[in-house]
């Protein structure tokens, strides 16, 4: 008696599929050889390949295997154009804690475009309308975040408000450092273009001109000192945002150890880790991180001139005062930020 192989109907689907895939390496072989006709063959293997797939879907419940009608499949996309979309994430503060810095190692990811400068649209320009903001924004393809950054958002009271009117999933990033040394930062900056402004003790201090031995007390009017009282900006950010939302980034760390800071920033846009630590070098000069490659430039670029100045001298006594002054306005911050920074 002569012996028959006994297949099951698994084997002759799996038999069936195999056959199909040498078909289609077949079809783009026969694509890629002959170039001149690349257009129609591509057409032909696309009907082909509809056509393969309804008698595929028919053989499988022949054989027991039930596929849904609205099964869907991605497809790759064949010459999407990008658009400008309004942004998907804002880094809205903190001025002079490395938000440019964020900005900048940000760029390094593929898919990750920003606006080339401040807008200062939520603060200066809604009167424009959205549409005007859009305008402003880089051209992304789908799947890309479009990012934007204007430090004074932190502080502008409407902003909030706004920012919620926009896209109330938007994803907020903000970056803060000691106050202490944010102030000198900010004070420094605004030195380097007014030489003539009066030293740093004098403006942070009132009736310090008059000497020690007179009560000096701090100017929390004074805008370097008055910006890093965080909790009260963070209160009304919270008050349209769920945490969740918004991101608080360490400025020490992105200084100290910028792949484990952007590691959290990743997470939080959901971007796959592209950025790490190959992308950075330490500038001993700037006392900065820089970068070893950048989405525009592929040798080691430093941020501008204007980052990484070298702080002024500041009588010791007068840091004392600020510590002082900030630190239960630091405790109220990380109540609310559920992290504790431990700034001195």
């Amino acid at each position: 008696m002569r012996w028959i192989p006994v297949l099951s109907k698994r084997t002759l689907f799996i038999y069936f599929i195999l056959l199909f895939l040498l078909y289609l390496f077949y079809a783009l072989n026969s694509c890629l050889v002959d170039e001149k006709t690349f257009t129609l063959k591509y057409v032909f293997l696309k009907q082909h390949i509809s056509k393969y797939r309804k008698v595929g879907v028919r053989v499988a419940s022949l054989f027991g295997f039930n596929f849904d009608d609205d099964y869907q499949y991605t497809r790759l996309k064949q010459n999407e154009v990008p658009v400008k979309r309004l942004p998907d994430a804002l880094i809205i503060g903190v001025k002079k804690c490395g938000t440019r810095a964020l900005l900048e190692f940000l760029r390094v990811h593929p898919d990750v475009r920003a606006a080339g400068s401040e807008v200062h649209f939520f603060d200066k320009f809604y009167h424009k309308g959205f549409e005007w903001y859009r305008d402003k924004m880089p051209p992304t393809l789908e799947g890309q975040i479009t990012m934007e950054k204007t430090p004074s958002y932190w502080v502008t009271r409407s902003a909030p408000k706004r920012v919620y009117a926009m896209n109330p999933s938007v994803k907020l990033l903000a970056v803060v450092r000691d106050p202490v040394t944010r102030a000198i930062s900010d004070y420094t900056q605004s030195a380097s273009k007014r030489p003539s402004l009066p030293r740093f003790e004098d403006l942070a201090l009132v009736n310090n001109s008059a000497g020690w031995g007179t009560l000096s007390v701090v100017d929390a009017s004074w805008p370097p000192v008055r910006l890093g009282v965080y909790a009260r900006p963070l209160r009304r950010w919270l008050r349209r945002f769920p945490r969740s939302r918004l991101l608080l980034i360490n400025g020490e760390r992105l200084v100290v150890d910028p792949a484990a800071e952007m590691t959290r920033v990743q997470e939080f846009l959901g971007l796959k880790r592209v950025i790490t630590e190959k992308h950075f070098y330490f500038n001993s000069t700037k006392g900065f991180p820089c970068l070893l490659k950048s989405e525009s430039r592929g040798t080691p670029h430093c941020l501008g001139k204007t980052k990484g100045r070298s702080h002024p001298y500041i009588d010791p006594r007068t840091i004392e005062r600020l510590r002082d002054f900030y630190r239960p306005f630091n405790e109220r911050f990380y109540q609310l930020a559920g992290i504790n920074f431990g700034w001195p």
